[in-house]
């Protein structure tokens, strides 16, 4: 034919031998990095608690909470082989829900530029094949297996932002991974497992947009089950309308943008200041890669007993809630009891420590109770507390929507409210009066809460 052959140079991998556990090998460290290291690390737990939550994310204004726990997402707790060679994970997973613009996504941001290894993505744009593996047809018609974001992120952390757009089906194919960190494939004649050893750091909001305090806790966090006893900490962001505290962000967001929105202000005022915030950002990442190659803490027994303790404290505490008719928005199981063995181990992990001392121990349980027990306990039934004269409005309220509503019969629930509004019935007590309805099972909510349906 006297067409020129193209040739395309390629090596063929027989066998592959991984010599260090990790993703990326292990790191090499300085001399004068070990002392320093060290030296930050030997002060009072609670001193290098707060530098290290100073540290993180700094130009966000508070959330001191919230800074403790990614600093624990950062540095890991401890990872086990059973003896019957069952792996323990030891990364802990974060779930942040809330309302906008609470910097829930600014704080992914910051993990995706400090962690050693980080993959960010969004729950919109991300498929199951896109998070774990796909198989892919070559030219030749072979297959082979592509990874995904947490296969990516292995030794690491992956962050997805808008965790509640994700499809269902999407959101299943990341159980596996989230607690047996692997993800087993078993497509086109490929059968494997690959490993997915990463801390999962999420962002979502309520279905409505925005928490709504006149809805159930699970209303409000409306994910399954199955998915929210995987994540560690779930923190439920609030935007409190407080005068104080708007007062204290304004001024904080503003300074920000006075000192580093401008070109010349950058290289006049800031001129002397990035190199410090750059040195400070690689003392906060190489200190994350330090403590976490050379310190895998365990509890003591006298710790152990703590925990023990306060769990069980914990699970008699839901069990009595569920009695009185209003079960616990996220579960309290084993996983949960885990989960603050690991929050424990990070923050011994932090002060370069051996073992998890009480004090350890007592500053997780903290976290925890500011976080996931804090959502379990929150609920509608507590915080509606009704006068005599709001509880015979609510009735004359509920004979209205009865009168206008046939059993059976579906109406849209804005319509119901303008209706009644015509009536001279105040929007907020038709809305508490549906609310009421819904709980006693007298009316079924569809459609996202759009609609609401009469059943008896």
């Amino acid at each position: 034919g006297g067409g020129a052959a193209l040739q395309q140079p390629y090596l063929k991998v027989v066998g592959l031998v991984e010599e260090t556990e990790g993703a990326r090998g292990d790191p090499h460290f300085t001399d004068a990095e070990h002392t320093e290291f060290k030296a930050f690390a030997s002060r009072p737990f609670k001193e290098v608690i707060n530098d290290l939550r100073a540290r993180i994310a700094p130009a966000i204004y508070g959330s001191d909470d919230i800074k403790a726990a990614i600093a624990t997402l950062l540095f890991s707790g401890s990872r086990k082989t059973t003896q019957d060679g069952a792996r323990l994970r030891g990364d802990v997973n974060v779930l942040l829900m809330g309302d906008p613009s609470t910097a829930k996504s600014q704080f992914l941001k910051f993990v995706e530029k400090t962690a050693p290894i980080c993959v960010y993505t969004s729950g919109k744009g991300s498929s199951a094949a896109g998070l774990t593996a796909s198989v892919i047809r070559d030219s030749n018609g072979e297959f082979y297996l592509e990874g995904g974001a947490m296969v990516l992120a292995d030794g690491g952390c992956v962050c997805i932002d808008e965790f509640d757009k994700m499809r269902d089906e999407d959101r299943v194919a990341i159980h596996e991974a989230m607690e047996q960190q692997t993800i087993s494939i078993a497509k086109a004649g490929i059968t494997t497992v690959l490993n997915s050893r990463a801390a999962v750091l999420a962002a979502a909001n309520p279905p409505s947009g925005r928490y709504d305090d006149l809805k159930t806790a699970q209303e409000n966090i409306d994910l399954q089950t199955t998915i929210l006893s995987r994540f560690d900490l779930i923190f439920i962001v609030r935007d409190e309308r407080l005068y104080e505290r708007d007062l204290q962000i304004a001024e904080h967001v503003l300074g920000m943008h006075a000192g580093g929105g401008d070109d010349m202000a950058l290289v006049a005022s800031g001129g002397e200041k990035n190199p410090e915030q750059e040195r400070e950002q690689k003392f906060l990442k190489r200190f994350i890669e330090y403590c976490r190659a050379m310190c895998s803490p365990r509890l003591q027994p006298k710790s152990a007993k703590l925990l023990e303790d306060q769990y069980v404290r914990y699970r008699q505490e839901m069990r009595e809630r569920a009695k009185k008719g209003g079960a616990p928005a996220v579960p309290i199981t084993v996983r949960q009891l885990e989960a603050i063995t690991r929050v424990s181990e990070s923050l011994a992990k932090m002060c370069l420590q051996p073992h998890v001392t009480e004090e350890h121990v007592q500053e997780a349980l903290r976290l925890f109770e500011v976080s996931t027990i804090d959502a379990a306990r929150s609920g509608v039934a507590e915080m509606v507390v009704l006068t005599s004269e709001q509880r015979e409005e609510l009735m004359l309220v509920e004979t209205q929507i009865k009168q206008k509503l046939a059993i059976g019969a579906t109406a849209s629930k804005r319509h119901l409210v303008e209706d009644l509004s015509r009536l001279g019935v105040n929007e907020w007590a038709v809305m508490r009066a549906l609310m009421v309805m819904s709980q006693r099972g007298e009316i079924q909510e569809r459609a996202e809460g759009r609609r609401v349906t009469r059943v008896h």
